[in-house]
Parts: C-alpha cells; structure tokens; sequence
C-alpha cells in the first residue's frame, strides 16, 4: 500500500494528474465551482466560501488549513449535507450530494454521544438503526471496539471516559458504518497534548491499514503535516484555495519513520511555508 503514496504530481486546480506516472483518475468527491453565502445583519448577502474547486480522490488524507473564520467547516458541512452551497455541484461517485447519509460519516471535536449508553451501544447504534442482524453488527461492534483499544471499557458508560476515550468511541461508531469518506471537523483541538498525539496516532493507522479516504479540517499545521497526503489551504473570508500540496510525512511514519520526522530540515521548511501562507492573510 505504500507505494501508493509517492510521487504525487498535481494541476493547480487540484486535479491529480499521475501517481508514479500512471494516470490516476479515482474520483471519490468532486467540488465545481461552489460558494456559499449567508444574510448579514443588513440583508446583503456575504460569502463565506467562494470559487472552491477540487476533487478528493480515494484514498487520500486531506487536510484543510486556513486562518479563523475562512469557510473551513462550511465546506465540511457541505461535504456532509448538512448544508447546500448557493451555488456549485458537490458529487460523491459522480453523484450529487443532496443531504446526509451514512456514505459520509462525521466525527466533531466534541463528539456527539448518547452518555446514558455504554461504549458498546454507542458503537452499535448505527448498523442496529440500519437494521443490521444482530450477531454481525455485534461481530462488528466487537471489531471496532478492538481497532480503537477500547475493548476492555465496552461496558463503561460514556460518561464514564476522558476526553480522548471519546473521540475513540466517535471515530468507532463513524467507521462501523464503512462510509466513503470520513470528515472530521478539528477533532482533537480539546485535548491535551498527549492524549491528542495518541489519537492522531490512531487516526494514522486507521487510514493506513484501512485505506480510508479521510477529509480532516484542522487549524494547527504541525497536525496537518503529520496526518495529510494533501493540504489544501484556505485564504481569509471568503475562503478560495490558494494552496494544493502533496506531503508524504504521514506515509513515512506510517512505514517506521516515527513523529521525530518533525524536526527535519524538509519538514521545516514546509512548516514555515504554510505558516507564511495562512499568517499573511
């Protein structure tokens, strides 16, 4: 699988033209064209995202950067179907995203769990909703409560469990579903920084052995190198991508490189690149 990830060459609308030279056209989420404006106080309409044009391909781990307020998880959301743009097409397989489904599934920073539920009915509740027989979706929840070492607190109450424990438990009930593409909205921006470092850990074998197409917002740069494929950067309000790059520092410590590549002169120096970019806005 690794050899996936190398020697990305990209257009600068964000179109991915070959993967080690072969032409590589797995499209997953394609973006034209889309904005998305609101009613001010005054009634004239103000963009909070503007021109976005890009496609997701299968298999990447995009991570959305920018500064406060330029439209990052507006383009979450519409990715989800939470919302529609003003205007523009979002597609999934060449499919127009008309709203949600389990095809896109979702983790927040603060994860949205049933307290009164164990972890275990908490990882459970979306194949048992889609009507799921009972012995697989418990094979599942059995599974996924392994791959997110939390099998030996199934039985705990949410409530029960730190902060990091949570968002556990989220990313399990999101991966049981096996949506297309997980977006994760800053997810680890409360925790502390251990415990944020043991989750990205997990969010990067997650994508690793899975394959996962993970779309995954974040205002902290360090994160976004150590986790993404590919960074898109945003500008100020109204936000339109200004930046498309593809990294390979997650796929390195994926393949025994460690989290000590983030003293390296290389990742320095895209530190300081997409530092420059965000703080100039």
């Amino acid at each position: 699988m690794a050899d996936e990830w190398k020697e990305k060459l990209y257009e600068p609308s964000g179109e991915l033209i070959a993967l080690n030279n072969v032409k590589y056209d797995d499209t997953l989420i394609s973006i034209k064209d889309v904005d998305l404006a609101y009613a001010g106080v005054s009634g004239e309409d103000i963009k909070a995202i503007e021109d976005i044009n890009f496609n997701i391909y299968r298999g990447e781990f995009v991570c959305v950067l920018g500064p406060s307020g330029c439209g990052k998880s507006t383009l979450l959301k519409i990715l989800a179907g939470f919302i529609k743009p003003t205007s523009g097409v979002v597609e999934l397989d060449g499919k127009k995203i008309e709203g949600t489904d389990w095809h896109r599934g979702v983790v927040f920073q603060n994860p949205p769990l049933f307290e009164w539920f164990s972890v275990r009915d908490n990882v459970a509740f979306g194949p048992k909703m889609r009507g799921i027989p009972k012995a697989e979706y418990t094979r599942l929840t059995d599974e996924y409560l392994e791959k997110v070492g939390l099998s030996d607190f199934a039985d705990k109450k949410i409530y029960e469990l730190s902060g990091g424990m949570k968002q556990r438990v989220s990313i399990a009930r999101t991966l049981i579903n096996d949506p297309e593409i997980l977006l994760m909205d800053e997810p680890f921006g409360a925790l502390d920084a251990l415990t944020r470092e043991n989750v990205q850990d997990l969010t990067r074998k997650i994508w690793w052995s899975s394959g996962k197409t993970i779309f995954f917002i974040t205002h902290d740069v360090e994160e976004a190198l150590l986790l993404g494929s590919r960074i898109i950067v945003l500008s100020k309000h109204p936000g339109r991508v200004i930046e498309d790059i593809s990294v390979t520092f997650s796929r390195e410590i994926a393949e025994g490189a460690g989290t000590d590549i983030k003293f390296t002169d290389t990742f320095y120096k895209y530190r300081e690149k997409l530092l420059k970019l965000i703080n100039s806005q």
